[in-house]
């Protein structure tokens, strides 16, 4: 940032913004509902692939703070390098293709269009039925 030469007040209000972002979604997807407890638990982080991996290094030292058993990362797509840089950063990584050369996400999926709020929030919540479904004690 510095190298850039990006106001702090420019950095601060970004930084602002995405908080609100976060927050809105965290609303929108939970539903209302608490998170999900990970202390103790495996916890693999799913992405449609990783470029740089900033975001999926962010996220994974985020949940470390909570103190899972393990992290696990899965791509179907991944730069070879950030791929074998997570080994050191995460408990297990899964990269199941790792193509050379490697010029982005996108380039791999016929169709890379965004997921709406929308679909995010059903497919959580199908999921959440089918959790409690399957722990239910039979009636």
């Amino acid at each position: 940032m510095r190298y850039l030469n990006i106001p702090d007040e420019v950095i601060e209000t970004v930084a602002m913004d995405e908080q609100r972002e976060l927050e809105r979604r965290e609303r929108a997807y939970r539903d209302g509902c608490a998170a999900p407890d990970v202390q103790g638990r495996t916890v693999i982080l799913v992405d449609d692939g990783l470029a740089t991996g900033s975001t999926m290094r962010a996220t994974a030292m985020a949940l470390r703070q909570q103190q899972p058993a393990r992290i696990v990362v899965a791509v179907p797509v991944a730069s070879s390098q950030t791929c074998d840089e997570f080994r050191t950063e995460v408990d297990d990584i899964v990269c199941a293709v790792t193509p050379e050369p490697f010029r982005g996400v996108g380039q791999w999926y016929k169709d890379f269009s965004q997921t709406t709020d929308e679909e995010v929030h059903n497919l959580l919540a199908r999921a959440t039925r089918k959790t409690q479904h399957a722990v239910s004690p039979p009636q």
